[in-house]
């Protein structure tokens, strides 16, 4: 099977999730959270309990994200009060955060965006984790 530049594929759909959207530094997320911003982690429990947990995000999985953060949906986290609210979606290393970023952006939520390099640019960065328990949403 060949690879060539022009076919679909994970790279492209990187690309287009990206499209329009301005990601954060890990600082300038501490400053997005300092200012009212949820912080979302996506992260798997394992890759939580690896790379430690972070500070004041709430734990949505993947797989329920949408639902969890859609103010209009009956299955919301308390928090996801409106659409104009700004978002930070952290995983591991920055990928798959992109792709939930897309689709929260498609829901509505037009703040959405997530953290190049995710948690290990964050941990690189020196910023804090804790082995404190998460605050996890089912």
């Amino acid at each position: 099977m060949s690879h060539s530049v022009t076919s679909p594929g994970v790279d492209a759909l990187l690309e287009q999730a990206r499209a329009g959207v301005r990601r954060l530094t890990p600082h300038q997320a501490v400053e997005a959270i300092r200012a009212g911003a949820l912080l979302i982690d996506t992260r798997t429990e394992r890759q939580r309990v690896e790379q430690g947990e972070l500070p004041g995000a709430i734990v949505v999985e993947r797989a329920v994200l949408e639902w969890r953060l859609d103010p209009a949906s009956t299955w919301r986290i308390p928090e996801a009060t409106r659409y104009d609210r700004e978002v930070v979606v952290m995983c591991r290393q920055g990928y798959s955060s992109s792709l939930a970023v897309a689709g929260l952006r498609a829901l509505g939520l037009h703040r959405a965006t997530d953290v190049i390099g995710g948690v290990d640019a964050w941990r690189d960065a020196g910023l804090p984790v804790t082995d404190r328990p998460a605050d996890v949403r089912h």
